[in-house]
C-alpha cells in the first residue's frame, strides 16, 4: 500500500457522516496504518514479500490491533501509523491460519477509541457498510454488502460464509468493515473479480468477525487458538474446468517432499473424488489433525497413481515473532 499521502478514495465513493446513524468520525479513528518488516529467510518471504503494508483496527483500549494475518506473519518489526500522525511500534501477538486473523499489541499508549464487534451473521446483502482504511473518510469507501457465500483460497483455506462488498477498496488488506450500527463486521482480505446487478465489478472479500469471537481470548492470552491444527500439505491448488490442479508448491512443504509437481491433477482424497477446492480441502481436514497421513490419487501426463503425504502443521514452518 502506498503512503497515506499518495492516494485517496474518489470523493463520490467516500462515506458521508449524514448517511450513518453513528459517529462515523469516531469509528474511523480506530483504524490505523500498518507496516511490517519480515526477514528475507522467512518461510513466507517469497510469496508475501519482506515489507507488507495495510491497515488494522483498534479493538481494545489498551492498544490491541486486529488485522489480516498475512500482513504480519513472521514479522520481526511492526509499525503503526495513528490518526494523529504518530508512528508507534507494535508486537505480533497472534496469527490464526484457519480464520486468517492477526493480532498486534502496541508498545505504547494510544488514547484512541476502540471499536466494538457486531454480529456478522446478522448482516444482510444489500445493507450499507463502510470499508475503512487508515486516514479517515478520504481513505474509506461507502460500500454495500453484495453477498455472503463460501470462499475457497488456493492456499488451503476455506470460509463457510465470507462477506463480499462493493465498490472495492483499492488497498484492502486489513481494512475494517463497519456495519450499520457502527461496529466491526469483519476485516478486509482480498480483492476479487465479481459482478453486481449483472455487471462485472471488483469486490472485496472480508473475513467475518464472528469467526474471531470463539478464539479471541485464546489468541490474546496464548497467541493461538486452543484447537488442534489442521493437516497442511503446502500445496497451492486452483480449479480448472471442474478439476483441482496443482498450481504451485510451498518450498520444503510436505507436498513438495512427497514428490507432487506443478500441473498434477488431484483426482481423489482418501478414495473420494474431488473436483472443487472447498470439498477437496475439507476431505483432507476430515482425515485428522496435523501429522496425519493423507492419501491422494494423482493424474500426471496420462498416468494415475497414489501418493501418501505426511501432513504438517504450517505454524511450525513459520518464524515466531519477537519483541522490539
Amino acid at each position: 500500500m502506498p503512503a497515506v499521502s499518495d492516494w485517496s478514495i474518489p470523493p463520490a465513493l467516500q462515506p458521508k457522516p449524514r448517511d450513518y446513524g453513528y459517529d462515523l468520525e469516531q469509528a474511523l479513528a480506530s483504524v490505523v496504518g500498518l507496516r511490517a518488516v519480515i526477514p528475507s529467510d522467512a518461510f513466507t518471504a517469497d510469496t508475501l514479500g519482506t515489507e507488507r503494508t495495510g491497515h488494522g483496527v483498534i479493538v481494545r483500549s489498551n492498544g490491541l490491533i486486529l488485522t489480516i494475518g498475512y500482513l504480519v506473519t513472521e514479522a520481526e518489526e511492526v509499525w503503526l501509523t495513528l490518526t494523529d500522525g504518530r508512528v508507534v511500534p507494535g508486537h505480533v501477538l497472534a496469527y490464526d491460519y484457519e480464520t486468517g486473523f492477526g493480532l498486534v499489541q502496541t508498545l505504547t499508549r494510544l488514547d484512541l477509541p476502540a471499536i466494538g464487534f457486531d454480529q456478522s451473521s446478522s448482516a444482510q446483502a444489500g445493507e450499507p457498510a463502510v470499508l475503512a482504511g487508515a486516514g479517515g473518510r478520504e481513505r474509506s469507501v461507502a460500500a454495500q454488502i453484495v453477498s455472503k457465500q463460501e470462499f475457497a483460497g488456493y492456499w488451503e483455506y476455506v470460509l463457510d460464509e465470507a462477506i463480499f462488498t462493493a465498490p472495492s477498496h483499492p488497498h484492502w488488506g486489513g481494512t475494517a468493515l463497519i456495519g450499520p450500527a457502527g461496529d466491526l463486521l469483519g476485516i478486509g482480505s482480498l480483492q476479487l473479480e465479481g459482478s453486481r446487478q449483472g455487471k462485472a465489478e471488483n469486490l472485496n472479500m472480508v473475513v467475518p468477525i464472528d469467526l474471531l469471537k470463539p478464539i479471541f481470548d485464546d489468541l490474546v492470552t496464548t497467541g493461538r487458538a486452543k484447537r488442534p491444527s489442521r493437516p497442511w500439505l503446502g500445496v497451492y491448488c486452483i480449479e480448472v474446468e471442474n478439476r483441482v490442479v496443482v498450481a504451485g508448491l510451498a518450498r520444503g512443504g510436505p507436498a513438495q517432499r512427497a514428490g507432487l509437481q506443478t500441473g498434477d491433477l488431484l483426482v481423489a482424497v482418501a478414495g473420494k473424488e474431488v473436483r472443487e477446492l472447498a470439498p477437496c480441502f475439507r476431505k483432507i481436514w476430515l482425515l485428522g489433525h496435523a501429522g496425519v497421513e493423507v492419501p491422494l490419487q494423482i493424474w500426471r501426463e496420462g498416468d494415475t497413481f497414489e501418493v501418501r503425504i505426511n501432513s504438517g502443521d504450517r505454524n511450525r514452518y513459520l518464524k515466531t515473532p519477537r519483541t522490539h
